[in-house]
């Protein structure tokens, strides 16, 4: 079967669908969280310098792979390696991609479910919506439903294409995205008291920065871009020769980190305007802040739902193109590896994540025995991809292109073929040779608790 590569159709197309794969629950859920641990702004400050100078250097490595290949992420890593060993960092971004998507898109159902939840479940105090949540994440029939769900809707954008599917629902969805975010962050600034939030969030305070601090903004900046899923890599394949690289990753870091920042913005205003803590952890968006939502909004209860559900919207929005990219990536995959068209292959890994899917969503409930490590089968997947595979990914993909990559090849497509003059190449190849690295392995090594 004769293969025809395609690229993206527009500029415009690259950004907002390499936004969309990197904008996530990683930035609108997790990163206010981890900056309400960590002290707000100053957190925030060195989250902007670990962009900088760990995210953007490891996004455009994905980028020089992905592009000088034209291949999916396996193939790409293959091409790049010349078939030595190092290929196998190629297949292992494709495994942990496809298992992020299983596990991924039951987190995404619990949001698409909580855009309904205030028409059909009372959430009117703190009690109910715990046990609402309680209740919910550990049903066997209605979480499985909305992942099944999910995996579907992937599937439809997926075989359309990478013009006429990924491309065409990214222009869609990320600017929806954006007026959705931009609508809630003017109501939650709207409330008396939120201006504490703002201060909170803008204006730093060094003393509340650890060493543990500065390591979770490395963390943060490396997931909330989504490196080392395949994701970057794989939608790299699809552009032209005429994008630049590094400029391209500058934009999409930029977005990103905008959104990170307008989450900040629409969270801590409403906590801080009740009264509730912004450090409230990983139960933030499903259990602390309808509560917020519940008394930020009290006087106006119609107001408050319409917030309650423009917030989910959006969360459901994000997980999506995420979602959608990381259904990408085992696709192309499988669509070359195996040359079959890439409907059928599109078939076969939505078949794959829908099983898979369906017995972590049981483990949450019914099916609590499914377990491995003492882990249940969701928790099992969540823990093994981003405290493990994740961080060994994106540290041997910095030796690879650091000290054994094809300089001249990397060189090559880092100034387009001598177009540009590359006048940060030795900045960069410094920094993933010794920083991100580094950088990496202290990560890797905090979130196992070594140090």
């Amino acid at each position: 079967m004769t293969q025809e590569r395609v690229n993206f159709g527009s500029k415009l197309g690259i950004i907002l669908a390499t936004v969309g794969s990197a904008v996530g629950l990683g930035n609108v859920w997790r990163f206010p969280y981890i900056t309400g641990e960590n002290g707000g702004a100053a957190f925030l400050i060195i989250y902007a310098l670990c962009v900088v100078l760990l995210g953007i250097p490891c996004m455009v490595s994905e980028f020089i792979i992905g592009r000088s290949a034209q291949a999916n992420t396996a193939r790409a890593f293959t091409k790049m390696a010349d078939g030595r060993p190092w290929k196998w960092i190629g297949y292992l971004s494709v495994f942990t991609g496809f298992s992020i998507t299983c596990y991924y898109a039951i987190v995404s159902g619990w949001c698409f479910h909580y855009i309904f939840a205030p028409f059909t479940t009372d959430l009117s105090t703190p009690e109910l919506v715990g046990k609402h949540f309680t209740e919910f994440s550990s049903n066997p029939i209605t979480p499985l439903l909305w992942t099944l769900g999910l995996i579907l809707i992937c599937h439809f954008i997926i075989t359309r294409g990478v013009q006429k599917g990924i491309e065409k629902m990214s222009k869609y969805f990320m600017p929806l995205l954006f007026i959705l975010l931009l609508i809630i962050v003017v109501a939650s600034c709207m409330l008396p008291g939120a201006v504490k939030g703002l201060e909170f969030l803008f204006l730093p305070d060094f003393s509340k920065l650890t060493p543990n601090s500065v390591l979770a903004a490395m963390g943060q900046s490396f997931y909330s871009l989504s490196i080392a899923m395949g994701c970057i890599c794989t939608y790299a394949s699809y552009f032209s020769r005429e994008t630049n690289l590094t400029r391209t990753a500058v934009q999409i870091s930029l977005l990103d980190s905008v959104v990170a920042i307008l989450a900040g913005m629409m969270i801590f205003p409403a906590a801080f305007a009740v009264g509730v803590s912004p450090d409230s952890g990983a139960s933030l968006v499903f259990v602390t802040l309808p509560n917020v939502f519940n008394q930020a909004f009290s006087a106006m209860p119609a107001v408050g739902m319409v917030v309650s559900v423009a917030f989910y919207s959006l969360l459901s929005l994000a997980a999506l193109t995420s979602l959608m990219s990381l259904h990408e990536v085992a696709t192309a995959f499988v669509h070359e590896e195996f040359d079959m068209s890439r409907k059928k292959a599109a078939a076969i890994v939505t078949g794959i994540a829908m099983v898979i899917g369906s017995f972590c969503s049981l483990s949450l409930g019914d099916w609590s025995w499914l377990q491995v490590a003492g882990m249940s089968l969701f928790d099992f997947f969540d823990y093994t991809t981003g405290q493990i595979l994740l961080p060994v990914i994106g540290f041997f993909t910095c030796i690879f292109l650091g000290w054994f990559g094809p300089r001249d090849r990397i060189r090559a497509e880092f100034t387009n073929d001598g177009t540009y003059k590359g006048k940060l190449f030795k900045c960069y190849l410094f920094l993933i040779k010794f920083f991100c690295p580094i950088a990496i392995a202290l990560v890797f090594l905090n979130q196992l608790g070594i140090i």
